[in-house]
């Protein structure tokens, strides 16, 4: 199921970045050097999302993945952000469970020669609840398996670096194939690094309820970047992507769901890193814009603070608000549907393309969280890091939410374990 493929992107690696771009993350940094020493790590993450309901009745039905694919970044887990209510059946505004998530991850990484370095990540996470066929109702339950193996070979120079990666996820109905390349290249100085990468991702997807078969999804992908150092304290970065996809795009779940074949998209993400030699802790602060060729436009801007204490302890607090707007052909909750979730709104009759899938409307989010981790010695370091999601139709700053949607919250748990060699 495609909703849990993208997981490790957010989880295991950068906090928000990789949704747009299947791209190796641009390390903020300048001057890459060899890796001197090799490093193993474990990342365990639980995570649970909820929604407010009203009144909602069980479909009958199982189903082994529920086809999710997003655009959006601003979950730990985006691509779970539909969720589902429990089936059963509820009546008032309470809260009710909806999708759960385990993730395991298992990294390595080793230098070579001095010169080289190889990154080796295994990842497996496995996603149970119900999903919604419309909006947030006409639930199934379901479950399914993911497993992923991602690699990267990078070869450094004086003054650069040159990576190449690939990577496979496997799930019962979903198997991705992505392949990469990237290259950075700094000034003599070293002030200035400039990063260009590519990526090609090919897709093969059969969902378990056969609606389609043996379809396809292709994603050419493309970033350039120039990272800066200001000064002893400060540096900058701008990265401009650009994503091109051709294939299926629709939710196979979903009973009323039809997306263009073609979706293409423009991210611009701006960071800066700022130490504070009083307190020696720093700030990270990134914007990231997002549009796409389905009409969306989303806003990113995230906040966290870095702060070491004695005995190896650190604190990281974090905010990141998220605001976008909502798909050229969303289709918002009915009248008929606002009283009775069973009755499900029916696209306009000339409609070509339409979905009623809640991640496609327009909507704010906030998230907030906070990271505690430890030096034990040398080589051991362990960390624990908790996060809470709040989503809102009425959050958004542009444009208007779909007023028949429940509020949507969810909370993460992750703990990591790692040891340089």
């Amino acid at each position: 199921m495609r909703s849990v493929s993208k997981i490790t992107s957010t989880v295991f690696g950068t906090a928000i970045l990789t949704a747009a771009l299947t791209l190796p993350s641009v390390e903020f940094a300048y001057g890459e050097a060899a890796p001197e020493r090799g490093i193993v790590s474990f990342k365990y993450l639980n995570y649970q999302d909820s929604q407010s309901v009203g009144k909602v009745t069980q479909s009958g039905t199982t189903q082994s993945g529920d086809g999710h694919e997003t655009h959006n970044d601003h979950l730990i887990i985006s691509d779970v952000i539909s969720g589902a209510s429990t089936v059963g059946s509820s009546t008032g505004g309470s809260s009710q469970d909806r999708i759960a998530i385990n993730a395991y991850s298992i990294m390595a990484m080793t230098p070579i020669a001095g010169e080289w370095s190889l990154g080796l990540t295994y990842t497996s996470d496995s996603v149970s609840g119900a999903s919604p066929a419309y909006h947030s109702a006409g639930l199934t339950t379901m479950s399914d398996l993911r497993r992923a193996v991602d690699a990267q070979l990078t070869r450094y120079f004086s003054r650069g670096t040159l990576s190449v990666g690939v990577s496979n996820s496997s799930e019962s109905d979903y198997i991705s194939r992505s392949y990469s390349l990237q290259g950075s290249l700094s000034t003599e100085d070293k002030n200035t690094t400039f990063t260009v990468g590519g990526s090609l991702t090919d897709d093969s997807i059969n969902p378990n309820n056969r609606k389609v078969v043996d379809e396809k999804k292709k994603v050419n992908a493309g970033l350039i970047g120039v990272t800066r150092i200001l000064s002893t304290n400060d540096i900058v970065q701008l990265n401009l992507g650009y994503s091109q996809g051709n294939g299926y795009y629709t939710d196979p779940y979903k009973s009323i769901d039809n997306r263009p074949r073609d979706r293409n998209n423009t991210t611009v993400l701006t960071r800066w890193n700022h130490h504070f030699d009083e307190t020696d802790g720093t700030t990270h602060v990134s914007y990231r814009y997002y549009s796409d060729t389905f009409g969306i436009r989303a806003h990113t801007l995230g906040v966290e603070y870095v702060q070491p204490l004695r005995n190896g302890w650190a604190v990281t607090p974090l905010l990141r608000l998220y605001t976008q707007t909502q798909a050229e052909f969303y289709v918002a909750v009915g009248a008929a549907e606002k009283a009775d979730p069973t009755v499900a709104t029916q696209p306009p009759v000339s409609a070509l393309y339409y979905t009623e899938d809640q991640r496609m409307s327009a909507f704010g989010a906030i998230t907030m969280g906070l990271k505690v981790s430890k030096q034990l010695n040398p080589d051991w370091l362990i960390d624990l890091k908790y996060e809470t999601y709040e989503q809102r139709g009425d959050w958004c700053l542009s444009g208007k939410g779909d007023s028949g949607l429940a509020d949507f919250s969810a909370r993460s748990i992750q703990v990591g374990v790692s040891r340089q060699f």
